[in-house]
């Protein structure tokens, strides 16, 4: 085989590995259109872990109150075996699936501008498979951990997620105009982050009560305001002290960088200032950071996954439903 065909056969190849997931791959020279497959936004760890903020009473009924290896361990994780304080009673049966999660605490109000509590973070550490039931209590395999399970963890019927599904969409709209839904803040990550990134799980506080619903693309925006460096009005311009001259000493002359600018028509109005332009904008001057994507939704607060970014994102940055 010639050299030549070699290099067609290798471009080909690159091209169809290169093509894979658009609407046409190239094989052997010719262009074949193929069937997308829509993927979802937010799979395993990042769906049935991303946790949630509730204000609603959590049940408190059931939880683990043993392991089979106990005398060996405290901390278990896939494929352990595990007690429930639930038998017979509950209506459990063998091959039931159920969630195990752990309260955290209240959330802090320190990032909200909502008025009364948010609620309080549940950790969702993972599935256990009921394997029999006993009259008072359950033995149980753990099917998958996110995290240590510990004793005391409390155990619940398991919520089926739909992941959304990810949208041909225009590339990040840095600029983007105001949508007019209601305004919150990203209070909380999930792995109490400070820069945040692609495919972190984070928490905002709108929810059910905003008409927030799963599947609903959020843009992430920080109010242009007064800027993020703030200069002293004292160093932003020196005063000439002598004319002609250009160093540091003499400061420049009138008409050099570091010289007032003047304000006016004629420039006769006095001293122009970064801090005055400033305070002339419009207050709805915003800069877009980042593109969520809703997972869950509770009573005030909804669980969202970073989708896109302009950049890195930070706990108090601004939430508007697109």
């Amino acid at each position: 085989m010639s050299s030549n065909r070699f290099f067609v056969r290798g471009v080909a190849l690159f091209l169809a590995f290169a093509a894979v997931g658009s609407a046409a791959i190239a094989v052997n020279g010719q262009v074949q259109s193929v069937t997308q497959r829509p993927m979802p936004v937010a799979e395993r760890n990042n769906l049935y872990c991303a946790g949630y903020v509730q204000s609603a009473p959590i049940n408190t009924s059931f939880q683990l109150v043993g392991g089979h290896e106990e005398q060996e361990q405290y901390l278990y994780s896939q494929n352990n075996v595990v007690y429930i304080s639930s038998g017979g009673g509950a209506r459990l049966k063998a091959g039931d699936i159920l969630s195990v999660v752990r309260p955290r605490g209240k959330v802090s109000k320190s990032i909200t501008d909502k008025d009364g509590s948010l609620g309080y973070f549940v950790q969702e550490v993972g599935a256990v498979e009921v394997m029999r039931v006993k009259e008072n209590y359950s033995i149980a395999k753990i099917k998958t951990s996110c995290d240590n399970f510990l004793l005391g963890d409390l155990v619940e019927p398991i919520q089926a997620r739909v992941s959304p599904l990810y949208k041909d969409r225009l590339p990040l709209d840095r600029y983007r105009d105001p949508s007019g839904n209601p305004i919150g803040r990203l209070f909380l990550t999930r792995d109490n982050g400070e820069l945040i990134t692609r495919d972190q799980i984070v928490y905002i506080d709108l929810g059910a009560e905003d008409n927030v619903k799963i599947g609903d693309y959020v843009t992430v925006f920080r109010p242009l305001g007064e800027g993020n460096l703030h200069m002293p009005a004292d160093r932003e311009t020196g005063q000439a002290s002598s004319y002609g001259y250009s160093s540091d000493h003499f400061k420049g002359s009138k008409f050099s960088n570091s010289a007032p600018r003047r304000r006016g028509d004629n420039a006769q109005n006095g001293t122009a200032s970064q801090h005055e332009a400033k305070s002339a904008r419009p207050e709805w001057i915003r800069k877009v950071v980042g593109e969520l994507v809703v997972l869950n939704v509770k009573e005030r607060t909804a669980t969202a996954v970073v989708v896109r970014t302009g950049q890195e994102i930070q706990p108090g940055d601004y939430v508007e439903v697109q």
